[in-house]
């Protein structure tokens, strides 16, 4: 039946977190989840059984942090400088600081000189 969603062990509602016990089969009713397998569905299973997020809120921490890892250096520089701008910061201040937080990124990003930087940003 479409719709219908294994889950295994304790049900929750994918919106709100909450237990809501078994349903029929161990399956429970949503039209707002997706039947379709996920590719970090084991990340999503941990995150469930050791912390208190359910299901749904589990897979959208679980895209927000894909999401922030998967950036280019370029949108890195571009969204960094922007938020580090909004707070007042000038861009002597802002592109060292911008050096130095893409050394510790996930996935190393080239060493960029500070010029290089500013060409990111303002072209």
């Amino acid at each position: 039946m479409a719709g219908w969603r294994e889950i295994p062990g304790n049900v929750f509602c994918p919106e709100s977190g909450r237990k809501l016990g078994k349903h029929q089969h161990g399956c429970v009713w949503s039209s707002s989840v997706s039947t379709a397998w996920h590719p970090h569905e084991d990340l999503i299973a941990h995150l469930t059984r050791t912390s208190a997020l359910g299901p749904g809120e589990a897979a959208r921490v679980v895209a927000d942090v894909l999401a922030y890892f998967s950036e280019s250096t370029e949108e890195f520089v571009r969204r960094r400088h922007a938020e580090l701008k909004s707070r007042g910061l000038v861009n002597d201040a802002i592109f060292p600081r911008i050096a130095a937080e893409l050394d510790s990124r996930r996935v190393a990003a080239p060493e960029l000189s500070l010029r290089q930087l500013r060409r990111i940003v303002y072209g």
